[in-house]
Formats: C-alpha cells, structure tokens, sequence
C-alpha cells in the first residue's frame, strides 16, 4: 500500500471511530454545548475534512425512499465565530518570484507541471468553472498566494479540471463545495505539489486557532500538510470556521457564489443529520477556462 493510501485509510478509520465516540457523548449534552465545540480535525489524503457530521457509524449508507433511491440531506450553515483571514497582505511581494513544484505520486490525469521561473505576483486571473449547474467565475489574486495561483491557471489552461466532478458538500461550520479531483473520489492530484503561502506562512497568525474563511472566498484543500498543495480547492458558500492552514487563493464573483450556494442548497446524498457528503445532484465541471 502507497504511503498516501495508507494515510487515507488509516485517516478514514480513525474518523469512524472519532464519528461513533461523538455519538455516544452528544447523546448526553445541551445543544448550545454540542454547536460551542469545536469541529474536530480529520486528515486524509486530498482534501479538508472536518468532523461535522451528527450520527454515529450508522451513518455511511444513504437514506432511501420506498423507490430505493437516495434522498437528498439538507445542508444548513452554522453562525461562525472568530477573525477574517485577512484578504491582502501587508506587505506587497515583488513584481515576480520562484516557484518550486515538486513530485508527488501519480497524476489522476497527464499534465506537466507549471513554469518556475518568473512567475507574477501582481495582478488577478478570471479562471470560470463552466458547470452543468451554473457558470462559477472565480478571480484569483496573484497578490495572495502566487504560486497557487500560477498552478490553478496552469491547470485550468492544461485542461486538467474538464469533464470533472466537485465530489463534496458540507455544512454546518464548514460551507464548502469542493473540486479539484478528477478522479472524483478526493484523493487525486496533479502529480506535483507547492509550499503554503497566504495566509500561512505570511501572515502573523495562531495556525491552530479557527478563523473565518468568508463567504465566498476560495482557497486551497490540502492533506494536513499545509505545503503540500496540489489541484484540489474548496469554494465557501457561506462563512467556513478554520484554522489558518489552507491556502487563500482569491475569491468567486458574486453570481458565481449564488450558483455555489444553489448547490449546496440542493443538499448531499446521505442519512439524516449527516453535513459532509456527495452533492445529492452532481456538480461537473464541463470546462474550466483561465484568462
């Protein structure tokens, strides 16, 4: 087994068992203790998973009706409480720096990795996710986080992201509809990685302690490793509680964050009380087009 299966599934046991300790002990206290706490951590391979599902280890099979087929989960957003990541930096990079993109297992589809040398750190990149469910324009602040950027409009402009499913939805004081994978299973990648850049090694910042990833905000998924960033990203429909360790990228346009809520709105496929999960109506990325 590779070293990242084996972390997802080692992830993945521990996240039934934290799932099933949760249950036990909810059971037993006043609701406003149960929204107070916070989310616990999970790690796995090509994303964010925060432990915000209500239910025990019942919880993995969907709920169906008397058709055997799924029923949609309401997906609701939680109030958030703490600071904003900060959308710009205090002090501006140079015109250009240097990136460095290293190997990192196989790529779920060829690409090549992106330029190095010269890369801008000025200016902003329009990269559309054209969906089946809506156009989702996101602009990308090079200004932020440029080497992230640099890969995401690489990727977008290699064809990477075409034809590809955002596998996940959550709620409750995570909002996100996360993309990336086009495998679609969440564990995929471009073959490369890059280090963290805003707001995580920049910015004067507790990375353990939760903050707002506003509305509407995009930023980067990561296997808790916060310098292992690869092609996988998260768009926040509503206000998203987190600590500071996932790349900033920018933020989607104001009918681009419409169309993720929409989504979100549709609900994820799973048992009552579950906030993490499928959307219950697909998301497909026909193309993504960078300019």
């Amino acid at each position: 087994m590779t070293d990242n299966k084996q972390r997802r599934h080692d992830s993945m046991k521990e996240l039934d068992r934290a799932l099933a300790r949760r249950d036990r002990a909810e059971k037993t206290k006043p609701l406003g203790v149960v929204v107070a706490t916070l989310a616990i951590l999970v790690v796995i391979v090509g994303g964010i998973w925060l432990l915000t599902k209500q239910g025990g280890e019942a919880d993995t099979t969907a709920t169906e009706t008397k058709n055997n087929e799924p029923k949609a989960v309401e997906l609701m957003a939680m109030p958030v409480d703490g600071e904003l990541i900060p959308m710009k930096r205090e002090q501006a990079l140079p015109d250009t720096v240097t990136c460095t993109y290293d190997d990192d297992g196989e790529a779920a589809k060829p690409v090549d990795k992106p330029k190095t040398e010269n890369v801008p750190a000025k200016g902003k990149v329009t990269v559309t996710l054209k969906t089946n469910q809506g156009d989702i324009p996101m602009e990308l602040d090079r200004a932020l986080s440029p080497c992230a950027v640099n890969a995401i409009e690489h990727l977008a402009k290699s064809n990477f992201y075409d034809d590809s499913i955002c596998h996940r939805a959550t709620g409750g004081m995570l909002n996100v509809l996360q993309c990336g994978d086009p495998t679609g299973t969440g564990s995929g990648g471009p073959g490369f990685k890059y280090a963290g850049e805003w707001p995580i090694k920049d910015a004067n910042l507790d990375m353990q302690t939760p903050m707002i990833y506003q509305k509407g905000s995009i930023a980067m998924a990561n296997p808790g490793d916060p310098d292992a960033n690869g092609s996988q990203f998260f768009l926040n429909w509503a206000d998203s509680n987190l600590p500071p360790q996932y790349v900033v990228l920018g933020s989607m346009s104001s009918e681009g964050t419409k169309v993720a809520e929409k989504i979100a709105g549709n609900g994820i496929e799973g048992t009552e009380g579950m906030t993490d999960g499928k959307p219950f109506k697909e998301v497909r990325i026909e193309k993504a087009e960078a300019k």
